[in-house]
């Protein structure tokens, strides 16, 4: 009589039973949802300032959480800032992390002509701190978002091609990449086909673990000056602002600091989570 094998729950679900990773996952798309209808949701307009309202603290009339020394309502400002954020986080962390499997693949793929290559250019660019690749970048373009998203990109990619690179050495020695290759299949088609897909999963959990860390180091660079200039709402920008008065409304640089606080731990705590759901030996 055969035995019978268990059902493996889906992805979802194995992240539900988790009450902290479904708590993570909740709040991440609550931060999604604000992000995108921050034009629609805000109360006022993001650069409408109105002195007379200079510093207001939270609690005020008609102003929940305060306002910033230009009289500026500070929902607006968190919502848009939350907005600018995670564009930020998301542009970076996609660009870096498409060229960094490519490449991460190709040394694996091709690991006898291209692994050298690629992975010393790999580990010479992680020998640059993201910072650095930052002021380098600020220096040529000037500061603003796209500086700090080429950064951040530039930072991504060795990361990126490194953790690709291992998971499709692995997937690479299988047997049906073998019977793939016997058969005639082209090197386009076997690594779209069957060496990506197998991958997907690890390169899925370091996107998100990765990305609460661009979303800091971007949040890091704004509030040195390189990257969203005022009067543009972005959190880290916002927090530079702020700590001209830490003594007279510390609400100004505390609730960007808490908002990049809260947007990194959410996405480490998803990443964390996705492992373990992703995790042959944890599915049953």
């Amino acid at each position: 009589m055969n035995a019978i094998t268990p059902k493996r729950p889906g992805l979802l679900r194995r992240l539900l039973r988790d009450p902290t990773a479904a708590g993570a996952l909740v709040f991440v798309l609550l931060l999604i949802g604000a992000a995108l209808l921050a034009p629609w949701i805000s109360p006022t307009d993001p650069l409408d300032n109105n002195l007379a309202l200079s510093m207001q603290p939270p609690g005020s009339p008609g102003l929940p959480l305060g306002a910033d020394a230009q009289g500026r309502d500070l929902i607006t400002r968190l919502l848009f800032g939350l907005r600018a954020s995670l564009l930020m986080g998301f542009f970076a962390t996609a660009a870096g992390g498409l060229v960094g499997a490519l490449l991460g693949f190709l040394a694996a793929f091709y690991q006898r002509w291209l692994d050298g290559p690629i992975m010393r250019l790999m580990d010479m660019m992680l020998s640059f701190p993201a910072i650095l690749v930052g002021l380098a970048i600020a220096a040529i373009f000037g500061p603003g978002i796209f500086s700090v998203v080429l950064a951040l990109s530039i930072a991504t990619i060795p990361l990126m091609a490194r953790i690709t690179r291992g998971s499709a050495l692995v997937t690479m020695r299988l047997d049906y990449i073998e019977a793939a290759r016997a058969i005639g299949m082209t090197d386009a088609r076997l690594i779209w086909r069957h060496l990506a897909p197998n991958c997907l999963s690890a390169i899925f959990v370091f996107t998100t673990l990765r990305f609460g860390q661009v979303i800091l180091l971007g949040s890091a660079l704004s509030f040195l000056g390189l990257g969203a200039q005022p009067p543009t709402a972005e959190l880290g920008a916002m927090a530079s602002e702020g700590r001209n008065f830490l003594f007279f409304a510390p609400h100004i640089a505390v609730l960007p600091c808490i908002g990049i606080f809260a947007i990194v731990l959410a996405f480490n705590l998803l990443g964390d989570a996705l492992r373990d759901a992703l995790d042959p030996r944890l599915r049953f």
